[in-house]
């Protein structure tokens, strides 16, 4: 049970205080990219050791697809995850709607219309795609390896920034089923009805990126292994 309430509150503070700063910020693109990368920074090493701070489906999706978690603990850390992103855009909605910025953006992903560059439904889900297999795969590959364990969390929260640095403008950047279904719940109208991109298009990265793992870095371990 701890480590699907670590989920829940490592993914209500992702939701929070990533989309938060989007919209306080105005959409600034450093701001934005850096409380992302930061709140999972901070998440890592505190829920880290107790839940793996996946805070993400598609992460999930990755290793449950790997063999890295049973069934059961993939679909409550969903449950989990999805209830924390929420939880923390209530939170978001709820401050938001004691200022003068109003509600009328959370921080909601969104192609076409919704993007400030009005790009495709085809550029967005191959955005998305690209950018969670970047993604993931770092994870998979930097918490493989113990060596590596003291830095896993920095190195990961760096990589989600650099990824929302090129997204932010195209997608609003996603990677993250959890943090987009939320946001899309609260609007309604076009943002939940474009919202299965942002849910689809991450898990797919996912699964790209347990499939690059597989095919280039197990075979290497397994051969240097024999080499020995």
């Amino acid at each position: 049970m701890k480590k699907y309430c670590a989920e829940f509150i490592g993914t209500l503070v992702l939701v929070l205080f990533g989309t938060g700063i989007a919209v306080v910020s105005g959409g600034n693109l450093v701001a934005t990219a850096l409380a992302f990368g930061l709140a999972i920074v901070s998440m890592a090493y505190v829920i880290g050791n107790v839940s793996g701070c996946h805070v993400n489906p598609a992460v999930s999706f990755a290793m449950w697809l790997s063999r890295k978690m049973s069934d059961k603990d993939f679909l409550w850390y969903v449950v989990a995850q999805v209830l924390g992103a929420l939880a923390g855009t209530a939170i978001l909605y709820l401050i938001l709607s004691t200022t003068s910025i109003g509600t009328e953006a959370l921080g909601a992903n969104g192609y076409e219309v919704l993007s400030a560059t009005n790009i495709s439904l085809l550029g967005a889900i191959v955005t998305e795609v690209v950018l969670t297999c970047v993604f993931i795969y770092t994870i998979l590959g930097v918490t493989s390896d113990e060596d590596k364990s003291s830095i896993a969390g920095i190195v990961i929260g760096l990589t989600l920034t650099f990824v929302h640095l090129i997204g932010i403008k195209l997608t609003g950047t996603s990677v993250n089923p959890a943090r987009s279904l939320a946001p899309a719940i609260f609007l309604g109208g076009e943002a939940l009805k474009q919202v299965w991109v942002f849910i689809l298009a991450p898990l797919l990265g996912g699964a790209l990126a347990a499939g690059l793992f597989k095919l280039l870095n197990v075979e290497e371990k397994k051969s240097s292994k024999k080499s020995r």
